[in-house]
């Protein structure tokens, strides 16, 4: 069995309640909910809340939800939680804060998995100087096999011989990508992975997926040309806003 499950914490540092902020009228949850709806309906999803709010909004509408506990670390520990209800052999995690996650990456996470890849999740080239030096967007180093070798917040590769001249075409035409937040495991994976105690750069960058690669684990990468809009300040809300107007 294949599950969608969707880690939906209320609170946020940078944009609090971010998940029930209204864009046109609705929810941004509610139009990550419809959007998993419209291009995966074939795969259960969860939103594994832990929040009364956002359980009554996403059930008002439908959606199915397990209530988690608050003091998580991470989205992956409260997915894992969920999952010992739900019981899936694969988990695909998607964001609550990714409303426009494309047909084509669930199904490259599921095949990964189905491959034989304990952990996978997907990445996309950079084309602009600032988003590559934009902290919010976490950056990824991958090998020749397809295997993330890093990821971080800061901009790496760093190109030392023209790091301050570097511009959008250099960015673009490099091997440089963004990491997108979507993840798939496989149960047995998942569960041993929130076993694992917090690692030390995992708490330095604040990236889980850090967790497995301190303990020696593969985490399996496919690229993607689908771009997305996650949603983390209340100017990306609006970027997402003018998104809606220009393609309605």
């Amino acid at each position: 069995m294949i599950a969608i499950i969707v880690p939906a914490r209320l609170a946020s540092s940078r944009f609090p309640q971010k998940l029930l902020h209204r864009i046109k009228g609705k929810p941004l949850v509610i139009w990550v909910a419809e959007r998993l709806k419209s291009i995966a309906p074939e795969i259960p999803t969860y939103f594994a809340v832990d929040d009364l709010s956002l359980d009554a909004v996403l059930r008002e509408k439908g959606f199915k939800t397990i209530m988690t506990r608050k003091d998580h670390q991470s989205g992956t520990d409260r997915l894992a939680e969920a999952n010992e209800s739900i019981g899936a052999d694969i988990v695909i995690n998607a964001q609550a804060d990714e409303p426009l996650v494309a047909k084509e990456q669930i199904a490259a996470l599921g095949r990964m998995i189905q491959s034989g890849a304990n952990m996978a999740t997907l990445a996309t080239k950079f084309e602009k100087r600032s988003d590559f030096l934009d902290p919010n967007q976490v950056k990824v180093v991958i090998n020749e096999k397809g295997k993330a070798l890093y990821f971080s917040r800061s901009p790496i590769p760093y190109n030392r011989d023209d790091f301050d001249q570097f511009d959008d075409t250099w960015v673009s035409v490099s091997p440089i990508y963004r990491h997108i937040g979507l993840y798939a495991y496989s149960a047995d994976f998942l569960k041993m992975f929130c076993s694992l105690p917090q690692s030390k750069l995992e708490s330095i960058e604040k990236l889980e997926q850090l967790r497995a690669m301190e303990n020696g684990y593969e985490i399996s990468i496919e690229t993607t040309d689908n771009v997305s809009i996650g949603i983390d300040t209340p100017e990306d809300a609006k970027v997402f806003g003018a998104y809606l107007e220009n393609n309605s």
